[in-house]
């Protein structure tokens, strides 16, 4: 069978479930890189899907991550809320990325080998989640890098759920790798004008 073809029938077999976290989630991605709050309310419905089907495809630790993003949906519309509009873009220390990255390695390879029976892919399951909680973190407040961790995030997710078999999951991480390189795009214009 062509990838195509298996392509084409992990498209008929996508649950209604998928179809609604894909539509919600590209919602979300949509109105946060807009900088609206409303966004933090569907990432929070897609999310909650995504937990769901994570778990039946042998995925805990994105099913975890997806779970963490309900919560950080309320902290997002929290912190957008509090701000009383939108917090300025900035940046974050260098030193920062480079502690949590090798945090983030460390505590994968750690809990790769606890997931090593529970997990298809225990390494990429636990390192997505590791940095999704931190690209979530850099998103609720506002620092421009969280398109980057994004970016990497959702190629490794499309990897894992292209493996399990969902495909129409696997492509909301493919236009949520565009809608992350279009935010950072954008974003990046707004804190150049902002600093000239």
């Amino acid at each position: 069978m062509t990838l195509l073809a298996h392509l084409w029938e992990g498209l008929q077999d996508t649950s209604p479930l998928e179809w609604i976290a894909d539509a919600t989630g590209v919602a979300y991605a949509l109105l946060v890189m807009r900088h609206k709050r409303l966004g933090w309310v569907l990432g929070g419905i897609s999310s909650g899907i995504l937990t769901l089907l994570a778990w039946r495809a042998q995925l805990p630790m994105q099913a975890l991550l997806q779970f963490s993003y309900v919560v950080a949906a309320v902290y997002g519309w929290w912190s957008w809320s509090r701000a009383g509009g939108m917090r300025p873009i900035s940046l974050w220390h260098w030193r920062g990325h480079l502690a949590v990255v090798v945090a983030c390695l460390v505590t994968s390879l750690i809990l790769s080998r606890v997931l090593a029976g529970e997990s298809a892919f225990p390494f990429a399951d636990s390192l997505v989640f590791c940095l999704g909680m931190f690209a979530t973190w850099l998103l609720a407040r506002v620092h421009l890098e969280n398109w980057g961790y994004w970016i990497v995030i959702d190629a490794v997710s499309i990897y894992l759920f292209v493996a399990q078999g969902m495909v129409a999951v696997s492509l909301l991480f493919l236009i949520y790798m565009g809608i992350a390189v279009a935010g950072f795009v954008q974003w990046l214009r707004t804190w150049r004008a902002r600093q000239a």
